[in-house]
């Protein structure tokens, strides 16, 4: 299974925004973007203006970094929210979110994205009963996200419960604090993704 094995910082000063993948640490003080706020590399404080196309590229690999998806897998998804009918742009995002490492993310249960998918590349979670290991997996409105029995006394899910106990979650998510689980009640609108993502400039940009 491919992923992303360098600094994730680095991604979040390329594109100039918090894409919120180290935690509590975007939070802090510490966040590269806070300190030093400009893109990586000898020339990341010298480059020009960008492009049209520079600007399109930016807002695609924006969207891609904040899902943790590579580019092989995004292009899938665009493809999928090109067949679906209607607006593109949402559909995409509507994909994107209904990931479930997102969904992981999205309960509380996991402190960034990439945590949530390795929780469930580990096998911490089960849906409508079933163990799942692929974070790619899409949930559909009725199944329900659950943190397996035996993960429950881990140390770490201890403090997840604890932390988050409170935490936030997007309406078409209802969720069951006592349980440790979540019900998939809608799918997820466009009202729904909180990010600044700039879906139409991402269709623009593979209908080149």
């Amino acid at each position: 299974m491919a992923r992303y094995t360098d600094s994730v910082c680095r991604q979040c000063r390329r594109e100039n925004q918090k894409l919120f993948l180290k935690g509590d640490k975007c939070y802090s003080e510490k966040c590269c973007v806070s300190r030093r706020p400009y893109p990586p590399g000898q020339h990341g404080q010298g480059r020009k203006k960008p492009s049209e196309y520079g600007i399109q590229l930016r807002e695609k690999q924006k969207a891609r970094r904040y899902y943790g998806v590579l580019e092989g897998q995004f292009r899938k998804y665009f493809n999928m929210a090109t067949a679906m009918g209607g607006q593109t742009g949402v559909n995409l995002l509507s994909l994107l979110e209904r990931r479930l490492d997102n969904v992981v993310y999205r309960m509380g249960y996991a402190m960034s994205r990439p945590e949530a998918r390795q929780l469930v590349s580990h096998g911490h979670f089960m849906v409508d009963g079933r163990r799942v290991t692929v974070p790619s997996f899409l949930v559909k409105p009725g199944m329900v996200v659950a943190v397996r029995q035996k993960s429950r006394t881990l140390e770490k899910f201890k403090f997840l419960f604890e932390a988050n106990a409170s935490h936030p979650v997007p309406n078409w998510i209802s969720p069951d604090r006592d349980k440790h689980q979540a019900s998939i009640t809608a799918l997820p609108t466009r009202e729904d993704v909180d990010f600044p993502i700039e879906e139409q400039m991402i269709v623009e940009l593979y209908s080149k």
